[in-house]
């Protein structure tokens, strides 16, 4: 990236990177392949990895292995969970996880069969200023066999199949870490597993019976990841942390072993109270959910529909909460009726009979404003629609 090339992107920076395609031949000195690489990345990364796109001599690879790569509120979150001596990631993709992870142990390894993401990474590690990384380019498998014991040891399985398809399965990514966990755990006394959100967690865990925690990470209440940590010690309660991270530095975290939910008994009720309770991604995601109205002394609305009520204000509740201004039926004549309270409104609907886009299609209510209302079915059997204004 020599200084020509880095002005050209830095003047287009925010440019529409299809548009100047168009006029590459009136910069013939300019590889504009690469630069053109170079400004969709930081485009893409803008927000996603603030640290990375500070620094003007970071690299980028094609579009999707940054999409495919961990944000720096995740990789910030993994690092917590692990440190030691050394610490080998045998995924390493564009290098996030392992950047932030890499600054809680002496030694790093860094494997990934993609040579030109190697190269980039040796890259990036160098204009960050990271020493403690060795970058090779080899199959995880093969440097598996191969390696001493270490501390810690990550993996990212690749979640898509020969035609690009999304998979939910550990026996479709690739590798198959459950073919693999044996060996892992011979070469590491912890590992990470980084999944999907779309994976069976149950199932996953069956397919891993060695795995002693599970983290389910949201951010701004979309789950992004779900992580397994494993190791070789006799088996123990599984416990699952939640935690929901908002970008203004505040979190939502609510923990629990798995017997607990098994356990848990939650008081279902027809009779809507002052506040209505959505637990976040996370907590919807771990299945807790008669722990969540026991922890919360919240009554549930029925056992498909997962919200809840109370007429008390749970301020560390791990959702959102909404004030409810009023309650009615299906019915054509109260449908009628609600056109007339309200115009817009956000909509949600558990376990309801039509998508949002037919409910709205039905009533007229157009997308927006301040008023929620959650099309939803009670423990009675009836359909209810709850209009409300969100508290927290």
């Amino acid at each position: 990236m020599n200084t020509e090339t880095l002005d050209f992107i830095r003047k287009h920076l925010l440019d529409d990177v299809q548009q100047l395609a168009l006029y590459a031949s009136r910069f013939p000195n300019i590889d504009m392949t690469f630069a053109l690489r170079q400004i969709e990345g930081r485009q893409k990364a803008k927000n996603k990895i603030p640290i990375f796109v500070a620094n003007e001599n970071i690299l980028y690879p094609a579009k999707l292995s940054i999409e495919q790569s961990s944000s720096e509120l995740t990789a910030v979150y993994k690092s917590t969970l692990c440190q030691g001596e050394c610490f080998v990631d045998l995924t390493g993709g564009f290098g996030i996880d392992c950047y932030f992870i890499s600054k809680n142990f002496t030694q790093t390894t860094y494997i990934e069969r993609n040579n030109e993401l190697c190269e980039i990474a040796r890259h990036n590690f160098k204009a960050l200023d990271i020493e403690n990384v060795s970058v090779f380019n080899l199959q995880s498998e093969e440097f598996l066999n191969a390696m001493q014991p270490v501390d810690f040891i990550f993996i990212d399985p690749a979640r898509r199949n020969d035609v690009g398809n999304k998979v939910i399965s550990l026996s479709d990514c690739e590798p198959n870490v459950a073919e693999l966990s044996t060996l892992l755990l011979a070469k590491g006394n912890n590992v990470m597993i980084k999944l999907s959100p779309m994976l069976d967690i149950t199932k996953a865990i069956q397919d891993l019976p060695a795995t002693k925690h599970v983290h389910i990470i949201s951010v701004d209440n979309e789950c992004k990841e779900i992580l397994l940590l494993m190791n070789a010690e006799p088996k123990q309660q599984l416990t699952i942390t939640t935690i929901n991270i908002f970008k203004n530095n505040t979190n939502q975290v609510f923990n629990f072993d798995q017997h607990e939910e098994t356990a848990a008994n939650a008081e279902y009720t027809s009779n809507l109270l002052q506040y209505l309770y959505e637990p976040n991604s996370s907590v919807m995601k771990s299945g807790a959910f008669k722990l969540i109205a026991q922890r919360f002394d919240l009554k549930k609305l029925e056992k498909n529909t997962h919200l809840y009520t109370s007429n008390e204000y749970s301020v560390d509740f791990p959702g959102r909460i909404f004030q409810i201004e009023s309650i009615s039926g299906s019915s054509k004549p109260e449908i009628k009726q609600l056109k007339t309270k309200v115009t817009k409104a956000n909509i949600a609907v558990r376990n309801y009979p039509l998508t949002v886009a037919e409910f709205r299609k039905k009533t007229g209510i157009s997308e927006g404003g301040d008023h929620y209302i959650f099309a939803c079915k009670l423990v009675n059997k009836k359909n209810a629609i709850i209009i409300c204004k969100k508290v927290s």
